[in-house]
């Protein structure tokens, strides 16, 4: 017996089903089996021991972060925190008439992004090196130790890292030691305003320049092996493997960590120069943070230090944007990016 074209037979029933027209089912969309979509009961049933665990970090970040806010209100009141928010008089724009006036504002200003760009220039760089420095050595136990070592100053306060730069370079320190020794003048580093910046930037890198190598870290160790090993095979040198494959696989993490750098660079550091004010004076030493300190917490006018806080606020955020879209040009994703 024959079989028809459909398939099916004309007699006998060990006749095999013609196969389905290609040309038909061509350019036919696959179907896809539709998930049931989840209730946020189910979502939150599921989800309860990661809920359970970020809601310490969400009641801090709420506490410290957000709340916080409704503080700027103060930035357009003549505050008296005895009247307190709802009955301080309303000051409009006068604080920030005021702030713009003031040259000692201007001058913290300036001051800010001169240490801001010193520390973006000698700073940034030295925590993606060691991280590469670190990533090459070969013994397991050798590497967990000096990781150890460069993180532990992370972890100290400025009050001490302080002390110890003033046991070293200080008037009475280990260097000017040396050079009493040898016949040389003093050299009091901790109390010249010309070299502050760099002294700070030197403060900065000792100790946080170990704790920062930990993201560059995890994006070295998500590159391929292979590709290190290919090179390799290739006759790429050390230096090589660096520059064609370790450098463009962290770039989306520099990229990252660079944008995120920017917009903190009006943060530069309110213990770390409060400390040091005294030694190097108000001239060399002054930043946003110190000012809205001294000129509105201490002075009592609070109008005045916060209108100054929210201008570093408004700043740092074009900042962000600013170098998140240069990102996006050079076809990063920074630190997001919109959907289209």
């Amino acid at each position: 017996m024959t079989a028809t074209t459909t398939g099916r037979s004309t007699g006998s029933g060990d006749a095999r089903p013609a196969k389905p027209d290609r040309a038909k089912l061509k350019g036919r969309p696959r179907e896809r089996a539709k998930k049931p979509r989840l209730t946020w009961r189910v979502r939150l049933r599921r989800d309860r021991t990661l809920i359970l665990m970020t809601l310490p970090a969400l009641v801090l970040i709420i506490a410290f972060n957000y709340l916080p806010m409704f503080g700027t209100v103060t930035a357009f009141q003549f505050y008296d925190y005895i009247s307190g928010f709802f009955h301080s008089p309303w000051a409009g724009l006068g604080n920030f008439q005021q702030l713009f006036a003031d040259s000692n504002f201007w001058h913290a200003f300036e001051n800010t992004l001169v240490l801001s760009l010193v520390q973006l220039v000698l700073f940034f760089p030295i925590p993606i090196a060691l991280a590469i420095m670190l990533n090459s050595v070969l013994s397991a136990k050798l590497r967990s130790f000096i990781q150890a070592v460069v993180y532990l100053p992370h972890f100290f306060s400025w009050v001490l890292v302080v002390t110890l730069f003033q046991e070293m370079l200080g008037g009475a320190g280990l260097l000017n030691h040396i050079l009493r020794l040898n016949g040389v003048g003093v050299w009091n580093v901790m109390s010249d305003p010309n070299t502050f910046k760099y002294l700070v930037t030197a403060q900065a890198v000792w100790k946080e320049a170990g704790w920062g190598i930990i993201v560059f870290l995890a994006a070295i160790a998500a590159i391929d092996t292979s590709l290190y090993e290919a090179a390799a095979a290739d006759g790429a040198g050390r230096w090589r493997r660096i520059w064609h494959i370790t450098l463009p696989g962290m770039r989306g993490v520099i990229v990252l960590m660079l944008v995120l750098r920017l917009g903190n660079a009006l943060t530069v550091g309110f213990e770390q120069f409060l400390i040091q004010r005294n030694a190097v004076g108000s001239d060399a030493s002054e930043v946003l943070d110190t000012y809205s300190y001294y000129y509105g917490v201490i002075a009592n006018n609070y109008g005045l230090g916060t209108a100054a806080g929210l201008f570093k606020g408004i700043v740092s955020l074009v900042l962000v944007l600013a170098a998140n879209k240069l990102a996006h040009f050079f076809g990063e994703d920074g630190l997001y990016r919109s959907s289209k």
